[in-house]
């Protein structure tokens, strides 16, 4: 029997059972080894339209549910996914390449999600007003919306749905998922963690596919809203194309992030943190600092050094090697795009001083490891500096004064993240408020907000006006009704009143 026949095939999760649907298959590799790991059922129109059936059908009866249950289901799978830490960071490196350490954390801040979706009835109770008029009361609820859908990336093939799915369940909605085809084992074993604690079968259904079954899940009126994170591009198409059906949408698009490092910074501290920001996951986040701007030639100077040899230090290899602090690239197509890009910088004029394309791995000759890539004099108008690698490359640009580094960044199509180094509390409040980006940090290179807070960018970065999880994640996946109540007193006989009811 060949290699390939010993490959497993992945179907879907539907009404509570694995199930097959769809003709074509792709493949996924594991990035350590460039080999194939699993083979993939994509989804066909049938298939998706099966899945939302499902979650129609099981609305009714979750609507129903009442907020307690729901949220004492959700602490149960909360406990699960505790127990089951390994085995899931495990089948996310496996997968994606990433570090088991990162692999860890990335399924620390989804747990915190499903902790925060686990305070539903304190989150839902509604707003109440006693006597707004004579004898009158007013009250608003928060109402689920019905099957929604999630569209999620590879770089957080846990996380990202941990943010959507949890807190639409809780709001008394069902969901249907459809997670990366580059990266999906891990999603399908968390959602039936989230079946094993009791979740009810349609209320969590998953597809596994590409644009077919996402043009399936906006085109179907029965999906009432959707969430997407991903690049700019597809962003765009997902809030434009899922408006155009009427339905609720937030897309979360593409970043390229500036961490300011000012005269006064503590550099040691500063190049640590972008050593983390820019090479952790391999440089696969979207709140990743792919550009440091350097205020001052000395300060450019002394980060540039300081980078140089901490990159130097840097162990890379497998993700399940707990010696390595950065893995491969997540594809074979990945890989030669961003190596792309160095070859680009070089030609555009940037300073090469570490180049990490010819970086091999012994024993792992096949997998798509690119070794930390740093350039110096990076400038507006660069390839490098415009548009989002996604990649261990970090470009450092200078600039003059805190004004020209915030220029920079407002100019720049994206508003994800951005950060600024510095000792100067003055400077940190400025740039924290006047800058035009989401997401702020001041000595800290990504600030990634907490689960009870909300993650979303400005500009290109976010289409719709709600943010991920948090406090906007209830509004998002609800619907406000607002009741307005009056008992006339027994044996009143009113009057008919044909002004505009006020409280004059």
């Amino acid at each position: 029997m060949n290699a390939r026949a010993e490959v497993t095939c992945i179907g879907h999760l539907i009404d509570g059972q694995r199930v097959s649907g769809g003709s074509r298959l792709a493949e996924v590799f594991d990035p350590a080894t460039g080999a194939v790991s699993t083979q993939l059922q994509l989804a066909d129109e049938a298939t998706v339209q099966q899945a939302i059936a499902s979650a129609q059908a099981a609305f009714p009866a979750w609507r129903a549910t009442h907020p307690l249950k729901r949220a004492r289901i959700l602490t149960r799978f909360r406990e699960l996914l505790e127990q089951n830490a390994e085995a899931i960071a495990r089948l996310i490196t496996a997968e994606h390449g990433k570090v088991l350490a990162d692999a860890h954390g990335e399924l620390q801040r989804g747990i915190e999600n499903v902790e925060f979706a686990s305070y539903a009835p304190e989150l839902l109770k509604g707003e109440h007003s006693r006597n707004v008029g004579p004898g009158i009361d007013s009250w608003s609820e928060f109402q689920p919306l019905g099957v929604v859908a999630g569209i999620t990336p590879f770089n957080f093939p846990v996380m990202v749905p941990l943010w959507m799915w949890p807190m639409a369940l809780a709001c008394g909605n069902t969901f249907v998922l459809k997670p990366s085809e580059r990266d999906p084992s891990s999603a399908l074993f968390v959602a039936e963690l989230a079946l094993q604690a009791g979740l009810p079968p349609g209320v969590l259904n998953v597809i596994n596919g590409d644009k077919e079954a996402v043009d399936t899940l906006l085109a179907d009126p029965r999906v009432k809203a959707v969430s997407f994170v991903g690049s700019t591009p597809i962003a765009e198409h997902i809030y434009a194309t899922g408006c155009a059906h009427g339905k609720r949408v937030q897309a979360l698009g593409g970043a390229k992030n500036h961490a300011v490092v000012m005269p006064d910074a503590d550099i040691p501290n500063a190049v640590n943190a972008l050593m983390g920001a820019a090479f952790g996951s391999c440089g696969e986040r979207c709140m990743a600092v792919p550009l440091a701007v350097a205020v001052g030639n000395e300060t450019a100077d002394a980060l540039v050094a300081g980078l140089k040899a901490e990159i130097a230090r840097m162990q890379v290899g497998p993700g399940l090697d707990p010696a390595a602090q950065m893995g491969p690239l997540v594809t074979r197509a990945h890989f030669e795009k961003v190596r792309g890009y160095v070859d680009i910088g070089v030609q555009e004029g940037a300073e090469l001083v570490v180049d990490g394309r010819g970086l091999r791995v012994p024993g792992h000759e096949g997998g798509y490891f690119l070794g930390p890539c740093l350039f110096d004099h990076v400038r507006p108008g660069m390839r490098i500096y415009h548009e989002e690698i996604f990649g261990p490359v970090l470009g450092v640009v200078r600039a003059h004064s805190l004004q020209e580094a915030m220029d920079l960044i407002d100019a720049h199509e994206y508003g994800n993240g951005t950060a600024i180094f510095t000792r100067d509390g003055e400077a940190a409040r400025y740039f924290s408020d006047h800058i035009q980006v989401g997401m702020v940090g001041v000595n800290v290179a990504l600030p990634v907000p907490v689960a009870y807070h909300s993650f979303g960018g400005w500009k290109r970065s976010l289409f719709g006006d709600l943010s991920a999880y948090g406090p906007d994640a209830v509004r998002f996946y609800t619907k406000r009704k607002t009741i307005t109540q009056r008992w006339p007193g027994n044996g009143v006989r009113e009057s008919a009143v044909f002004s505009f009811p006020s409280h004059r």
